[in-house]
């Protein structure tokens, strides 16, 4: 039966190695797979889902704009595949979330969906929400901080190595801009999260 699955975690926890290596394994069975990723991020190309190990593979792009149920539907029916995998998954509108839900609803397809959960002020993104609230199957992707706990949370860094509590949701970067940790951690860094913005 297919399913929507959302594989969240924090920065540099390996989600793309994951992605990888799952759609190779349907490939190494004689099953196609339809990758996208995000079009705005290019740091291994345009149209390149990257790990950090150095694997990579070809995928289409999506951006705000993108009907995800036609791109399914019209991929489907020129190169038909097993299983559809979506990389930075946290960009994706609430709206694309549901185009995801009717492909595997309507057109029986399985989508794997890769992503952040929270920002760097410990804030959903906005599709994250949609495929936390939407997804029929969730699994945790660990990374850990550096005092060896589970990280769940991640900061920002300036150029000085310090801890940003300010600026756009969206900065595409690596290692050299976002640092995981645990949440105790996280406060520490970030200071003790405002209180009012949450009522």
């Amino acid at each position: 039966m297919a399913k929507l699955y959302f594989n969240y975690s924090t920065m540099n926890a390996g989600k793309s190695t994951v992605l990888l290596q799952a759609s190779h394994n349907y490939r190494e069975r004689g099953m196609q797979t339809y990758l996208l990723t995000a079009r705005f991020d290019n740091r291994a190309g345009a149209g390149k889902i990257a790990s950090r190990i150095g694997i990579s593979a070809d995928a289409d792009t999506f951006d705000p704009t993108t009907d995800l149920f036609a791109a399914i539907q019209e991929q489907l029916a020129q190169n038909p595949f097993a299983c559809v995998f979506i990389d930075e998954a946290q960009f994706l509108t609430h709206e694309q979330v549901w185009q995801l839900a009717r492909a595997v609803d309507d057109l029986k397809v399985p989508v794997m969906c890769y992503g952040l959960r929270v920002d760097f002020q410990g804030h959903l993104f906005p599709g994250s929400a949609a495929l936390l609230a939407l997804s029929d199957e969730m699994r945790e992707v660990r990374t850990i901080c550096h005092c060896g706990k589970k990280a769940t949370m991640v900061v920002r860094l300036d150029e000085s190595g310090t801890a940003l509590r300010e600026g756009a949701q969206v900065q595409i970067g690596g290692n050299e801009t976002y640092v995981s940790l645990c949440r105790k951690h996280w406060r520490e860094a970030m200071g003790e999260p405002d209180s009012q913005a949450a009522e």
